[in-house]
């Protein structure tokens, strides 16, 4: 959902009973989002969670892949709640340590250029063959999503769905997408 921009500086949104004030942030000079950051909140954090975990609950997957780093505490929190699952994650960078890793190029609407994601290949060795869901915490147009699937489906995995907190406009839906809440964009 697109909306006319007014020059608002906030937009109150409700997360399954829990309002949070967002400021907006221009990302483009005619394109303007609502700035969700979970980093450093962990009550929101932990809330957004559970929320999540609510729609999740009955979703077939043995790992959670999420992107590195704004995701991971979000990751962690879900996985306490489930109790059983792991998660992997995508890194932004080649580290020394990793084994064979697997390199993607992603392009997101708020970073300014092309961010790299790597797959450690001990992770990859976790996760093959295996049902996975990928989570999130704001999809927008997909971009990330689309660059983990490529990676995914290299190493055999089955996407059992996708979890986010926000959904950021219509750009990226799927019967697969369990989502607390859509966001708009604003225009202008």
């Amino acid at each position: 959902m697109e909306i006319k921009y007014t020059g608002q500086e906030y937009y109150d949104i409700d997360l399954a009973g829990r309002t949070e004030r967002l400021p907006i942030s221009a990302v483009t000079p005619t394109l303007h989002i609502a700035s969700f950051v979970l980093l450093g909140n962990t009550n929101l954090t932990n809330y957004c969670a559970k929320a999540l975990v609510d729609k999740i609950k009955d979703v077939d997957f043995d790992y959670i892949v999420c992107p590195e780093a704004k995701t991971l505490p979000l990751a962690q929190s879900i996985c306490t709640y489930l109790g059983e699952k792991e998660f992997v994650v995508f890194r932004k960078g080649v580290k020394a340590y990793m084994l064979n890793p697997i390199v993607t190029e992603v392009k997101s609407i708020t970073t300014a250029s092309t961010q790299t994601m790597v797959v450690d290949g001990v992770d990859v060795e976790k996760i093959k063959g295996k049902k996975v869901l990928i989570l999130d915490d704001v999809v927008s147009t997909g971009g990330t999503f689309h660059a983990m699937e490529s990676v995914l489906a290299k190493i055999g995995c089955e996407i059992s769905g996708y979890a986010t907190v926000l959904r950021e406009g219509e750009d990226f839906s799927t019967e697969k997408l369990y989502y607390i809440q859509d966001l708009p964009l604003w225009v202008g």
